[in-house]
């Protein structure tokens, strides 16, 4: 059992429909309203159902005041890094500082290409996600007096001006499933977001997965703390137990915080596209599996 004792969020990941226009924003103003602690939307600019992601988010950060915002996460290849650096200092300043990057290495490859963005090997992805990340990173570091500099195979940035600075310390999390890329997020980021219906075994496979993301930490000279552990889920509520998020709010509670000791899991972003779910996970299940995890916490 692995338990890195980060504080629990919780959060939703809201389908960015382009109609009807407002609903995303207005599910994203609902969350904030509810109590929750993070709006994030996924991102594919090659789907013409959905809004451009990121004028969504700085939509979203304009109409909310509390809750943090992210992409879920930001398709890389359509994305150039040092532009995507410094439009996430901008929104993390016009936000006061709510903004999070959240990163994945392209998947939907023909998309992809067809939008004028180049088609990648697995390989090739993930060194373009370790460049990118260094680039933002410099790029967001203002107290280095000369350039940022950079000279990757798929991202160069030479004698680039750093700044903006953020409003924080952005974090930068990774939809990571496969071991190398497991390995880079251990390496390089702040969290982790994979989502509960991708993993190949259901909530068992956060087990090793953890155990690759650790050993390329502690390589890396970083503790294994350093990792965020985070999880989109889905369920859906009703009075009887009917498996893993599929019931009342209380076996939800009690399944969540099981979670978070068994895999470290400390973030949970439900997959949510109505008001009224919303409301329920932030008001009945938030807090009960705080309450959960604090006592159990206390008596360790």
């Amino acid at each position: 059992m692995t338990d890195y004792g980060h504080e629990l969020l919780f959060g939703a990941f809201i389908t960015p429909l382009a109609q009807p226009a407002q609903h995303a924003v207005e599910l994203a103003v609902a969350a904030e309203n509810a109590g929750l602690d993070l709006a994030s939307f996924q991102d594919h600019p090659y789907q013409p159902r959905f809004h451009d992601t990121w004028t969504l988010l700085s939509y979203v950060a304009a109409r909310t005041q509390r809750i943090r915002i992210s992409g879920n996460v930001h398709n890389l290849p359509l994305r150039q890094p040092a532009v995507l650096a410094r439009s996430a200092a901008s929104l993390d300043l016009l936000s006061g500082g709510r903004f999070e990057m959240a990163l994945g290495a392209g998947g939907f490859w023909d998309a992809i290409a067809a939008m004028g963005g180049r088609s990648l090997s697995p390989g090739e992805s993930i060194q373009a996600l370790d460049e990118a990340m260094r680039i933002m990173r410099q790029l967001w570091d203002t107290e280095e007096r000369s350039g940022a500099r950079l000279n990757g195979k798929f991202y160069q940035v030479n004698g680039a001006k750093r700044g903006p600075a953020p409003a924080h310390k952005i974090e930068i999390w990774v939809g990571a499933y496969k071991p190398r890329i497991l390995a880079l997020t251990g390496r390089l980021a702040d969290g982790w977001v994979p989502s509960l219906a991708y993993l190949p075994n259901g909530a068992p496979s956060l087990g090793r997965m953890n155990q690759l993301i650790d050993e390329a930490a502690e390589e890396a000279g970083r503790p294994a703390t350093s990792v965020r552990r985070m999880l989109n889920i889905g369920g859906q509520f009703g009075p009887n137990d009917n498996g893993l998020l599929n019931g009342p709010p209380g076996l939800w509670a009690e399944q969540l915080a099981e979670m978070t000791f068994q895999y470290g899991t400390s973030v949970f972003i439900l997959a949510v596209d109505d008001v009224s779910t919303i409301e329920r996970f932030a008001k009945e299940v938030a807090p009960a599996t705080r309450e959960l995890v604090a006592a159990e916490r206390s008596r360790k």
